[in-house]
């Protein structure tokens, strides 16, 4: 069952198109990964569908809730969703909290906002959330400041005021990037341990295919505001099909085996007000063709619940039918 339906959501800042034509599907209680490159348009589609972007932004398209239309709602309806139906976790955890307020005050706030909790009740409830994150000395660490704390342990507390609200969906934004390696693991794996225990949603935003593998069941890799692949993580594993999604695996270092030269895509992500014509990876890609430059290519189905968005996939896609 679909809890959140993306469809043709596009952003444009002060008229320059930068998310195009973006439709995704969260199912309820799933795990969605979202790959790509920097400036991709990962973290815009979110900030798009929850009306965090500012004035200047102009969004278009669909954004459903439970078949309620965020996109254009009004402030209360939004309030209620953010932090309450839907949380948002973000990479820098200590850019997020407030460095003068103590963590427990500020877990209480959320707790306020969205369960009407106070006094000793939301202390409470704030010690029990902690304690569910893995935060050691939970009592104590109510009265600490985020300075006093390690990254990875300030990440914990960000995680503990997004469930504090009892979230159907946590949207989690590069959630492990800056941490070392044995951190990330524990966040990892306290977001899958989360999900199993409270049945809710996860978007897992990330440039890291190996922490998508291992926590997401499917996957929507992103180039220049679009999305060009999409399919089930075992699929997209197995099977890429995407010339860029190609890239991005064969970016990555093989664990076994004699040691080789990475194979790096060339260039640069395209910036928005220098699109070029047709596929926006046709000049980084190496199997281009005169048809990648006519128009942008749209998706076709390769297999069940797998597209691609490429001119050689449309091929495909007309050779099988």
């Amino acid at each position: 069952m679909t809890l959140v339906a993306i469809r043709g959501l596009s952003v444009a800042f002060d008229g320059i198109p930068a998310l195009r034509e973006v439709d995704l599907d969260v199912p309820r209680g799933g795990a969605v990964g979202m790959v790509g490159e920097s400036g991709c348009g990962k973290s815009v589609t979110w900030l798009a569908a929850l009306g965090l972007l500012p004035g200047r932004a102009t969004v278009t398209g669909s954004v459903a809730l439970d078949g309620q239309e965020l996109l254009g709602a009004q402030g209360a309806t939004l309030d209620r969703v953010r932090g309450g139906r839907v949380a948002m976790i973000f990479q820098d955890p200590a850019s997020s909290l407030n460095p003068v307020h103590r963590l427990g005050t500020q877990v209480a706030e959320a707790l306020r906002l969205h369960r009407g909790m106070v006094g000793t009740a939301a202390r409470a409830e704030a010690k029990r959330l902690f304690d569910q994150v893995g935060i050691p000395d939970a009592a104590r660490r109510l009265d600490a400041y985020p300075h006093e704390l390690s990254g990875g342990q300030n990440q914990r507390v960000m995680i503990a005021m997004a469930l504090a609200g009892q979230p159907e969906l946590l949207v989690a934004d590069e959630p492990t990037t800056a941490l070392d390696v044995t951190i990330q693991a524990q966040i990892l794996d306290l977001l899958n341990r989360l999900r199993r225990e409270t049945g809710m949603a996860l978007v897992l935003i990330s440039h890291d295919l190996g922490v998508v593998s291992e926590t997401c069941e499917e996957v929507a890799v992103m180039y220049a505001g679009r999305i060009v692949e999409q399919a089930p993580a075992e699929a997209l594993f197995a099977n890429p099909s995407h010339p860029y999604t190609r890239g991005l695996l064969a970016a990555l270092p093989p664990l076994d085996g004699p040691r080789q030269k990475l194979a790096a895509i060339p260039g640069g992500v395209p910036e928005p007000w220098a699109m070029p014509r047709g596929c926006a990876f046709a000049p980084r890609c190496a199997r281009r063709t005169p048809a990648c430059e006519v128009a942008v290519p749209s998706h076709a189905r390769i297999a069940e619940r797998h597209s691609v968005a490429c001119v050689l996939a449309e091929a495909r896609e007309l050779v099988a039918a």
